[in-house]
């Protein structure tokens, strides 16, 4: 794995993360990919989670890019799209500003839900969506800017979800001065739990930017 990683302790004792993120060549589309050098390291497994999905993560001036596969489940899936924090699905989070002693989101804070499947008249059309952080200082002014391309595909055992953050949806967004964000994200499926990249949901993952990690763009 190429990923660089530095362990910061911050002084709450918590381990935060610095995970590097490499630039990606080409356009995003359906057959759009990231290979394995891109793949984010899973430091959940020391709060004894599961590991059952892949996630990798790129990014270049336009915005950044996710590919996440699961596999191995032997359940369908559930997914809603009036029922978003209950599906199986992916969240990711972002902070443009990368500020961790702090811990209520600010503007440059931003919350994505994608879902496989759960959209359109059948249930079956992936769902993309941002959403508002709880007690956040201040909402992000991005929040109802549709600017977010996702992917999906299913297989007997899961799915792979594709997707694309334009910089115009995170405020804030300039991979010139702004080379560390802060990031986090969150894998949900009712047959295997929740895959997080550090802490779990037993902390206030989705509303603390100080418990997210950093992502850091070269």
């Amino acid at each position: 794995m190429s990923n660089s990683i530095v362990a910061q302790v911050p002084k709450n004792l918590l381990f935060r993360y610095r995970i590097g993120c490499r630039e990606v060549k080409g356009k995003f589309g359906a057959r759009f990919q990231l290979d394995e050098s891109y793949r984010v390291p899973h430091f959940g497994s020391f709060e004894k989670q599961n590991e059952f999905a892949d996630v990798r993560v790129g990014w270049n001036t336009e915005g950044l890019y996710f590919d996440v596969t699961i596999s191995g489940k032997k359940q369908s899936l559930w997914c809603r799209q009036s029922e978003l924090l209950e599906s199986d699905g992916v969240q990711f989070w972002i902070d443009t500003r990368d500020t961790h002693n702090i811990h209520r989101a600010t503007k440059f804070c931003h919350w994505f839900v994608c879902l496989p499947v759960g959209g359109g008249p059948q249930n079956t059309s992936p769902v993309a969506t941002m959403l508002k952080i709880n007690r956040s200082q201040e909402d992000s002014p991005t929040i109802n800017r549709n600017s977010m391309e996702l992917h999906a595909k299913t297989t007997p055992d899961g799915y792979r979800l594709i997707a694309f953050i334009s910089g115009k949806s995170l405020h804030g967004w300039n991979s010139e001065d702004h080379r560390h964000l802060g990031f986090n994200y969150a894998v949900q499926d009712r047959e295997f739990g929740w895959q997080t990249l550090a802490v779990g949901p037993e902390l206030p993952i989705r509303e603390d930017p100080s418990l997210w990690q950093t992502l850091s763009l070269r």
